[in-house]
């Protein structure tokens, strides 16, 4: 069966860094819609030239674009064995419309990492990205002036992260993700994780996840 998966948490939970490092183990692709939002603009694919023209309008990018960009990315061949989603989708209309991508595949199995607010708040008024390819430092690794594990790129802190601006895009994200995560909890496949323990400690517990919800998808009969 292939282990489609999607991760869900706030800003600061640490699931891109999971994700990547359950990607490399199993050996499956993790998809980030801003980088598959890039390619598509940079390969100048239909559904690419559509994102560029909003984006150079200043405008953001519609549910039904990057619902089509997912489309496109998951009918890659790499993705027959699986993949990981991170951050998509990010509303239930987004949702429903993956279900349907969905079809006919193997169950998606959602996965929730959970972290308390004043954790993240501290995590994020903290962070360091690359100031060249922009990625985020994992959580807790690294010094400002440090270089980027991904490019090599200098890791600096994000004029943005203060605490004000850190507590309104956790408002934001609580206000957009609560009905999403109703819309998957009631789901076989659906787990939490605590996500304020140690690095190593929450990726046992989400491998451990995994395999759980996959067991219950089969003995709940889920169909792809």
């Amino acid at each position: 069966m292939a282990l489609n998966l999607l991760m869900l948490g706030p800003p600061g939970a640490g699931k891109g860094t999971q994700a990547e490092r359950f990607a490399r183990t199993r050996g499956i692709p993790k998809i980030s819609t801003g980088e598959i939002l890039r390619e598509a603009v940079q390969a100048e694919t239909e559904i690419g030239r559509r994102a560029n023209a909003i984006m150079d309008r200043g405008e953001l990018v519609s549910d039904e674009v990057m619902i089509g960009i997912v489309r496109d990315r998951l009918e890659r061949d790499d993705v027959r064995d699986g993949f990981i989603l991170d951050g998509f989708p990010r509303t239930v209309a987004q949702a429903s419309a993956l279900d349907g991508i969905m079809a006919g595949r193997d169950p998606l199995i959602v996965i929730d990492i959970v972290v308390p607010e004043a954790e993240l708040v501290q995590r994020l008024s903290t962070r360091l990205i690359c100031e060249t390819c922009g990625a985020n430092a994992p959580v807790g690794d690294g010094v400002a002036g440090a270089t980027c594990a991904r490019c090599g790129g200098k890791l600096v802190q994000r004029a943005d992260d203060n605490d004000a601006v850190v507590r309104e895009r956790l408002k934001v994200y609580h206000r957009q993700s609560e009905p999403l995560v109703e819309y998957y909890r009631v789901r076989p496949t659906f787990r939490s994780v605590d996500g304020a323990q140690p690095p190593d400690r929450v990726q046992a517990d989400l491998a451990a996840a995994i395999e759980a919800a996959g067991n219950g998808a089969v003995r709940h009969g889920v169909q792809p």
